[in-house]
């Protein structure tokens, strides 16, 4: 039975660098088999069916074939909407009350353990706040993250060191659940 999954390419469509065009990131996935595909955005969120079973196995696959379609590579997270559901559930701050350029939700290919991120003084950054959960950092931006100075110091490449990560806004959260919902 195919199950959903959304797609989250790193990094592209991005000041005009790894040009990944919507229409042919469909082309694609479909290309691998895959059915009812959706892009959402042009920052590089995708949403299909496929009968596999390994998310994993889907983003090694997707990366292969975007690196062999466009000529560069692309770190890919492939999440099911279970997955998107749980986070969405468990964010741990008041979704409701926000906007959705607020907060953010950065997914991650593993999950950190919390000593990684003891350096971080999170008083020092107040009123921005994070929080870590289940392969993902919840992040309170007040101001935006362009601004944020506690997200800059979030994707340090040491502090992430190994882990492929990809930021979305709560908005996009929003929709990437919607998505691939029953």
């Amino acid at each position: 039975m195919a199950k959903k999954y959304a797609a989250l390419l790193r990094g592209i469509n991005v000041g005009g660098k790894k040009k990944v065009p919507m229409a042919e990131l469909r082309s694609v996935l479909e290309g691998l088999g895959h059915g009812d595909v959706q892009t959402y955005l042009q920052s590089g969120n995708a949403v299909f069916s496929s009968a596999e079973k390994d998310p994993a196995a889907l983003a090694r696959e997707l990366e292969k074939a975007i690196e062999a379609r466009f000529g560069f590579p692309v770190a890919c997270l492939v999440v099911d909407g279970e997955y998107l559901r749980a986070v969405a559930e468990a964010c741990p701050f008041p979704t409701a009350q926000l906007e959705g350029k607020q907060l953010h939700a950065t997914f991650l290919s593993e999950q950190p353990g919390a000593d990684r991120f003891a350096a971080i003084d999170q008083a020092a950054y107040l009123p921005e706040e994070y929080r870590l959960g289940d392969r993902v950092i919840y992040l309170y931006a007040p101001n935006g993250l362009g601004r944020s100075e506690l997200g800059a110091a979030l994707h340090k490449p040491s502090l992430l060191k190994g882990i492929d990560a990809t930021t979305r806004n709560w908005n996009t959260v929003a929709k990437l659940v919607e998505l691939t919902g029953p």
